[in-house]
């Protein structure tokens, strides 16, 4: 197939290795790939309640209790129950269990500084705008496919609008 629009597939290719590096961390875990996320969310925020993962992953919350369930088995979270409330149930994470999700950070990290040494320091805010604008896109992409299916679609990325007839 001809490539028509480079920077389109600029994205493709950084979607498949942020996938597939998701998915050496689960491998490297032993847990899903869905489990690195709730465990990168928890890292990012902090404690949180059931609802807000469930609902930031995209997840049913019958999905999330197995998701949480799972990583409490492998001991990289705990449920704790709230004081005024035991009905209500915040999800955190167990720092003695991260050391091997650590491990994998540091060799991402470590990576991802290669890239940094080519910027300067002023580039790097609008590198980090730029994947804070993306990150935002797709999150309401998801929400838009996963609320309404799919749409008529424009033109890709990078393409002249037909003129109108």
């Amino acid at each position: 197939m001809t490539d028509k629009h480079p920077e389109e597939d600029v994205f493709r290719e950084f979607l498949i290795a942020v996938m597939l590096h998701i998915e050496a961390i689960a491998d490297r875990l032993g847990v899903h790939h869905v489990d690195v996320a709730a465990l990168i969310l928890l890292e990012m925020r902090g404690p949180l309640p059931v609802g807000v993962i469930s609902e930031e992953l995209g997840l049913p919350s019958a999905s999330a209790t197995r998701l949480i369930d799972r990583l409490e088995k492998a001991g990289y979270v705990r449920r704790v129950r709230g004081e005024r409330d035991r009905r209500m149930v915040t999800v955190e994470l167990i720092e003695d269990g991260m050391a091997e999700y650590h491990a994998t950070r540091i060799t991402s990290e470590r990576h991802l500084g290669e890239i940094r040494g080519h910027y300067t320091p002023e580039q790097v805010p609008l590198m980090l705008g730029i994947l804070t604008g993306v990150a935002r896109a797709y999150r309401s992409a998801t929400r838009e496919l996963r609320e309404h299916g799919v749409k008529e679609q424009g033109p890709p990325l990078g393409s002249a609008r037909p003129a109108p007839k």
